[in-house]
């Protein structure tokens, strides 16, 4: 396939890119106006139930590995569809649910979230198929851009026609979303139809890496370290970027910034702001270095801002926030980085390898809720702290476990 060829298709996926980074954005920034519309506060085990929507939104990655099984079967092309026919029908089906109840709502989250697993699992190694090696992680950030983009439209989507229409009184109403899903599922229908009548080519990583070069590959993915060791890494990267967001509010309630909940949601479009204004920037930074050497730096860097938003605390409020915001900037393009990373040397597993790194997406599920109940007990200060965690283990993915091979 010659370079022309996959302009198009890189276009499309990086389309495909802005709807994932839409709807995962605008899940997480639901968890403050779902907390108050739902009186979750008034119930036991209050702070846990909050964080539910991302235990059922990334819950769905578990079902990665499989996915990443019959995307090997049907192909990119069908996967697509599959992908973004699955979306629509979960919007659409959130839109009684939410009238129904808290979990209810909840589950049709979950269907427009497998969705979207599957079109995580397709557009990420079709993007790093398309093109040369050694610029995949320049494109997966590229991509990650308008993804980007979408993180920062999807707070103010959410605090503009959600929040904002509970009128003069104030109080929230889980029927507030319906309306704004109402547009969200008229726009998937149509990229659903539109995305049928396109032609989009299969890639078959085979040929590419045999052109150059014949190569021989392990029978399964499951037998090179590095995909599970970036998996972990994928794993704990999630808790970083869903915890900040997650916590936010109550973080800032902890620093005695008394903001209203249409304040608190809109300002996280900084935090999102920040990926984004970062991935811009590594589209060109990792052409001048080593996914290895980025990812480094931006874990440290990110230890850094956290550990000194904790130290200055409610003496200096503001700022606390700002450099806790400000984390996202370092976040940017750990995604890629890592992704990239647990991808090499997989040729024609990489589909299946997908599978297998796209389920640890699941750490924002499994992560959120457990921060929740360490909040419980230990309050929000020492639920934050184990962010560190997270980010020692990335250092310590780029500088040794993306190095194992077993070739």
């Amino acid at each position: 396939m010659s370079k022309n060829k996959y302009l198009f298709p890189l276009i499309v996926m990086s389309a495909l890119f802005f709807m994932i980074g839409f709807m995962t954005t605008m899940n997480n920034s639901m968890i403050d106006f779902l907390k108050d519309a739902f009186r979750l506060d008034n119930l036991p085990n209050g702070k846990v139930l909050k964080q539910l929507p991302n235990s059922f939104f990334y819950g769905a990655y578990a079902l990665s590995i499989p996915v990443g099984f019959l995307i090997h079967r049907i192909g990119y092309k069908k996967g697509v569809l599959l992908g973004v026919a699955l979306l629509a029908v979960g919007v659409i089906s959130c839109i009684p649910l939410v009238a129904v109840g808290y979990i209810p709502f909840l589950f049709g989250v979950a269907i427009f979230a497998v969705g979207i697993v599957i079109l995580q699992v397709v557009a990420n190694p079709y993007v790093n198929a398309l093109g040369p090696e050694k610029t995949a992680a320049s494109r997966l950030t590229l991509a990650n851009f308008l993804n980007s983009v979408a993180t920062v439209i999807a707070p103010i989507f959410v605090s503009m026609l959600i929040i904002s229409d509970s009128g003069s009184s104030g109080v929230m109403e889980p029927t507030q979303v319906q309306k704004p899903f109402v547009v969200l599922a008229i726009i998937a229908v149509v990229i659903l139809v539109i995305l049928f009548f396109l032609k989009l080519p299969e890639i078959e990583e085979e040929d590419k890496d045999q052109a150059i070069k014949p190569k021989k590959y392990k029978s399964s993915a499951f037998k090179y370290p590095h995909v599970w060791l970036g998996s972990l890494a994928i794993f704990f990267y999630m808790g970083i970027e869903i915890g900040i967001p997650s916590f936010f509010a109550d973080y800032s309630r902890e620093l005695g910034l008394h903001l209203s909940a249409i304040e608190r949601t809109d300002m996280l479009k900084y935090y999102w702001g920040g990926l984004m204004v970062g991935r811009l920037a590594g589209v060109f930074i990792l052409r001048r270095f080593t996914a290895r050497q980025i990812l480094t730096l931006c874990a440290i860097g990110g230890i850094i801002l956290l550990g000194a938003s904790l130290s200055i605390g409610v003496n200096a409020g503001q700022v606390a926030l700002i450099l806790f915001l400000g984390t996202g900037l370092f976040h940017s393009i750990m995604w890629p980085t890592i992704y990239s990373l647990a991808l090499e040397d997989l040729g024609p597993l990489a589909k299946v390898a997908s599978g297998v790194i796209s389920t640890a997406v699941i750490g924002a599920a499994i992560l959120t809720p457990m921060m929740g109940a360490v909040q419980d007990y230990l309050g929000i200060i020492a639920a934050i702290s184990l962010l560190f965690i997270y980010y020692l283990y990335l250092i310590f993915f780029a500088a040794k476990g993306s190095k194992i091979r077993t070739v």
